[in-house]
């Protein structure tokens, strides 16, 4: 049993050996005959040139270093400017959306004042013509009692024993009281 064991053990100790030796023959007969095509030498390129600096100038990585740095310091400034920017389009909106939200309570509240006031307005328009109808409906009956009151007074000069002689509105000599009268009741007419 211990021959055995001596055996596999010596086994595993060269396997590995015989495992190297023959792969390194492998390597040198799996060399390509043939020239990679245009398609390969393209790709091949490509990648090449991924690895390769990007400035024909020949920076070197330091300066490439340095160059992104400042690259970032100019963007981390200007992100910082655009924030600040931000905030204070932020807080400007929201205060114009307070004056926005007051100028509508305002025209609100004025629209409703505006509206109290026309009602108001053209309440006092139906009285004025109400007034003016009135006013114009008494011309005629002021016209009549002031008619009733000047023939009276004439009646009462008559029999104080005056004598009378009436002239119209228009300056004919009418002759009597009652005509003299009417004719004063009417307005002239051109």
């Amino acid at each position: 049993m211990q021959i055995a064991k001596k055996n596999i053990a010596l086994l595993v100790a060269l396997m590995p050996m015989f495992v190297l030796s023959s792969c390194s023959g492998d390597r040198e007969q799996a060399k390509p005959v043939t020239q990679p095509g245009p398609f390969e030498r393209q790709n091949n390129e490509a990648i090449a040139r991924r690895f390769q600096e990007s400035s024909p100038q020949g920076t070197t990585a330091v300066e490439s270093a340095i160059e992104l740095s400042e690259k970032y310091a100019k963007l981390s400034e200007e992100a910082a400017s655009l924030r600040r920017q931000n905030d204070e389009m932020v807080s400007r909106n929201q205060e114009l959306e307070k004056q926005a939200a007051a100028f509508g309570t305002q025209l609100k509240q004025t629209q409703k004042e505006l509206t109290e006031a026309n009602g108001l307005l053209i309440e006092m328009r139906v009285e004025l013509n109400n007034w003016k109808t009135d006013i114009l409906g008494f011309r005629d009956e002021i016209r009549d009692a002031e008619t009733a009151q000047l023939e009276t007074l004439l009646r009462i000069l008559e029999v104080l024993g005056g004598q009378t002689k009436t002239v119209s509105a228009k300056g004919r000599d009418t002759g009597t009281v009652g005509s003299a009268i009417a004719s004063l009741h009417k307005p002239d007419q051109p």
